[in-house]
């Protein structure tokens, strides 16, 4: 059985570790609220200050969603600076180039290309970005890019596994945030969200997890 620690013995633990920003964007109706959310639930089960502030655009499906989590300070305002996330998880190809400015030189930066386009792109307005674009501004902002090909999402009983659940896996897998949250612990807060459906959600973070330390 796996020995658990009290809230002080989390608490001293904690002050160990360094604060760590992720920067989450997104479309509604992709999970990004739900990966934010995962993320503070499992910081906060460590026993590490943590601020969880989303904002979600006009359309309830498909308008522009973020969410930024500043794990490791006690006070914080609900707006990073530029060019301090650890960490950025970007769900859609458009929408992460409004998030490269927050990525942190040296950072991470990790793409699931879901292809979503905008009404203006879809009008012939205005241009859909590339991945070879977005690579290149992330690779000049400084930060190391990760990519995941929505085609490869893996299956479970012939369906894809949960997006938003297999990039987090992802994530702490592959990127910084694997140092400040406890792998195990993610999985656990992942299982005990949705009763009905854990084996599923479970089996796409462990095949995130595995993913990412293979270096996705």
């Amino acid at each position: 059985m796996m020995a658990t620690q009290s809230l002080a013995e989390r608490a001293v633990d904690a002050v160990a570790v360094a604060q760590f920003e992720v920067y989450l964007v997104g479309v509604g109706g992709q999970g990004v609220l739900t990966i934010g959310d995962l993320i503070a639930e499992a910081a906060m089960e460590r026993g590490l200050p943590v601020n969880f502030y989303p904002t979600k655009g006009m359309a309830q499906r498909g308008g522009s969603v973020t969410v930024q989590v500043r794990i490791g300070r006690e006070v914080v305002g609900p707006q990073m600076p530029e060019r301090q996330a650890d960490l950025v998880i970007a769900m859609e190809r458009s929408e992460a180039l409004k998030a490269i400015r927050f990525a942190k030189e040296d950072g991470d930066f990790l793409l699931y290309g879901r292809v979503w386009e905008p009404t203006k792109v879809m009008l012939g307005r205005a241009e859909y970005p590339t991945l070879t674009q977005v690579r290149e501004r992330v690779s000049a902002a400084g930060a190391r890019f990760h990519y995941l090909d929505p085609a490869e999402l893996p299956l479970r009983d012939g369906r894809p596994l949960p997006a938003n659940v297999y990039v987090l896996g992802v994530a702490v897998g592959g990127t910084g945030l694997g140092e400040v949250l406890d792998p195990e612990v993610v999985g656990g807060v992942v299982a005990s969200r949705w009763k009905r459906y854990a084996a599923v959600n479970e089996a796409a973070f462990r095949a995130g997890l595995e993913a990412g330390r293979d270096g996705a």
